[in-house]
């Protein structure tokens, strides 16, 4: 056994100190809403070391990340894995949730059809160009399309037409040409790459923007009423990361198998992360840049912006930090 090895078995051994002189009992239920992005692992993992936390995860996959607040207005959420974007919207709406953590940071590229040569925004002009709506890709491609000079409509008249489709589609649209180019989440980025009816434009990231961070959200219920339960999430959650980037075989094992159930290629995956790599980290101003840029760019349609400050909490996430014995 490898000393990596022998350390993740230590660091998870080190989450149960104390819970043995305890009266056994049920495990705490934590729900988890997430995506199925291959930067989204860690998360996922959560369930595979909630045990260790004296928790059970149920997990739950959306399709993008608006598609959660819905469940979370419900009742049926207690954490969410989603764009950013999807939080400051739903938290605009009045939507009763907290930002805890980041989870991944990065995971766009504008990619153009491999047949036309396309080399910078500019060649954008004239040009249909597919994009999921609401999340950094969306932002980012209008962040882009700003600072070149570029207008933008998903009707026609503009500079650049806007084609609104899911993520999967998007692939499908350009590898069929019925779009000239994407602003596209990972792994499909790296797939239309790999599959070679794409080529990358840029990794979107030079604006004032920069690299979009993945938000890991909290119902103010859980955070508010359930505090242990909450700190015991985060805990694991800090630790799954930090098992991931200390195991870049673990992270891909588990993606790519379990999440993807062999779908997705080694050499997919491993671009893809090289694009969206793991954190644990955000920032109150990141949180604040990203909502003034939506509110500029009428992304999410928002009457009013929430003020970060008053609801980004990463108390929970600072003292798993303290605490976790992997680094």
């Amino acid at each position: 056994m490898s000393k990596l090895h022998i350390r993740l078995g230590l660091a998870l051994a080190a989450l149960t100190i104390g819970m043995t002189a305890l009266p056994a009992r049920a495990a705490d239920v934590v729900r988890l809403g997430n995506l199925k992005f291959a930067h989204y692992g860690a998360v996922s993992y959560i369930k595979e070391i909630a045990p260790q936390c004296n928790l059970k995860i149920e997990e739950r996959v959306f399709a993008k990340g608006l598609d959660i607040v819905p469940a979370i207005i419900a009742g049926e959420i207690d954490v969410s894995a989603s764009a950013l974007e999807a939080a400051i919207t739903g938290r605009a709406t009045g939507l009763g949730v907290y930002v805890v953590a980041g989870f991944a940071q990065g995971g766009v590229r504008i990619v153009g059809r491999s047949d036309l040569n396309l080399k910078t925004i500019k060649d954008l002009k004239g040009r249909k160009v597919g994009v999921t709506r609401g999340g950094p890709q969306e932002i980012l491609l209008f962040t882009e399309l700003a600072a070149n000079g570029l207008s933008w409509s998903d009707k026609p008249g503009k500079d650049v037409l806007i084609v609104y489709l899911g993520f999967p589609d998007l692939n499908q649209a350009l590898a069929s040409r019925n779009i000239d180019a994407m602003s596209q989440s990972e792994p499909y980025s790296t797939q239309a790459l790999n599959k070679k009816f794409g080529t990358e434009i840029l990794k979107p990231y030079e604006t004032a923007l920069g690299a979009p961070i993945r938000a890991l959200v909290m119902t103010e219920k859980m955070y508010k009423e359930r505090r242990d339960v909450a700190q015991r999430f985060m805990n694991c959650f800090v630790t799954a990361t930090r098992m991931f980037k200390a195991d870049p075989k673990l992270a891909e094992k588990y993606v790519r198998e379990a999440m993807f159930k062999n779908q997705l290629s080694g050499e997919d995956y491993r671009d893809a992360i090289v694009n969206a790599p793991f954190t644990e980290d955000i920032s109150v101003a990141h949180v604040q840049l990203t909502t003034d840029y939506m509110m500029r760019y009428g992304i999410g349609k928002m009457s009013h912006a929430p003020l970060a400050a008053d609801w980004v909490k990463l108390d929970l996430l600072d003292n798993a930090k303290k605490t976790s014995k992997l680094k």
